[in-house]
């Protein structure tokens, strides 16, 4: 069994990574700043149920601080899996700076970890909002990187081209995967399927930015967390798309979520986000040659998987800020 790295632990997909490579029988070093960029709430229930886990061990520490390269120089370290970032499209437009000290610098520091102390492979997760406004769909990773459309999408292309630099000059072997738009049990809460469970089952308007005619390939997050320790294998340099299989409008989107609760929704359209996206969607076949991976969770099961939890978790959930 190896040992790994994975930063962001307490984060969603962090969380669900660890947890499925602890399952696996690795043991996981994590770290993470426990920010504030989402209700903390949501962090603090991820990283109690990994504290419970034999073979997990963690620090509270900020990667922008250069100071978190020592706390790995003892680590015999397998492979880093570099996921901690700040996300979120519209809030990067009112504080990019805190976007380039964590995305870029934080991923400098993990790079540095593998140079100094000696880890031979780096994972990082990248995202679709690197492709901007107008690429072909579906999108694959040969598709113009160079015209992000705000900070958030900045930061991650800055991030991929210093892992490219330190596989060029160290021989590092790095994979980035490129998530599209993650959701499942315990996701994030800033984001829409979270706030559609929530907003419906608790009786709330939900609120739609534009018309609701924008569009997303939700990708579910066990089919994520199975991509991204796939990507551990040895590659050279790669960078590899993971996304779902199925398309669907925001406006769809509130009707399965109305169908699968049971209830109705109240929808309150707002004007549109010029940071947002109006369609992501993946193309796949370089994940399914190189990885051997497909996703296998439709939307509908992986809807009705949430549901199950926010009901399971509703005591604390509901009360979460959105």
């Amino acid at each position: 069994m190896a040992h790994y790295l994975v930063t962001g632990a307490a984060g969603f997909i962090g969380y669900h990574t660890a947890e499925m490579l602890l399952d696996q029988g690795h043991t996981v070093v994590s770290v993470d700043n426990m920010n504030d960029a989402y209700d903390p709430r949501m962090k603090e229930y991820r990283l109690a149920k990994l504290k419970d886990r034999q073979g997990f061990t963690f620090h509270k520490h900020d990667l922008a601080d250069k100071s978190v390269i020592d706390l790995f120089k003892h680590e015999k370290l397998d492979g880093v899996i570099h996921l901690a970032a700040r996300a979120g499209v519209r809030f990067s437009v009112e504080n990019p700076w805190e976007f380039v000290n964590s995305n870029v610098t934080g991923t400098l520091n993990m790079l540095e970890v593998c140079r100094q102390f000696n880890c031979k492979k780096f994972v990082m997760a990248s995202t679709s909002s690197i492709y901007g406004e107008n690429p072909q769909y579906p999108t694959p990773e040969t598709a113009s990187s160079s015209e992000p459309m705000q900070p958030y999408a900045a930061s991650k292309k800055g991030a991929e081209a210093l892992t490219h630099s330190y596989h060029h000059l160290f021989g590092l072997d790095v994979t980035i995967v490129r998530y599209f738009t993650v959701y499942g049990p315990a996701g994030r809460p800033d984001l829409a399927i979270f706030r559609f469970v929530k907003w419906i089952m608790e009786g709330e308007p939900i609120r739609i930015n534009g018309d609701g005619n924008q569009s997303r390939g939700f990708t579910y997050i066990d089919d994520i967390t199975r991509g991204t320790i796939a990507a551990l294998k040895p590659l050279g340099y790669e960078i590899i798309n993971l996304g779902g299989h199925e398309v669907i409008s925001i406006n769809g989107l509130v009707t399965l979520v109305e169908e699968l609760t049971g209830k109705k929704a109240n929808v309150e359209y707002g004007p549109p986000n010029l940071a947002d996206m109006l369609m992501n969607q993946a193309d796949v076949s370089k994940a399914r040659d190189m990885l051997d991976w497909n996703p296998q969770v439709n939307l509908a099961q992986g809807i009705s998987n949430l549901i199950e939890w926010y009901k399971a978790e509703r005591s604390w959930a509901k009360d979460l800020l959105l």
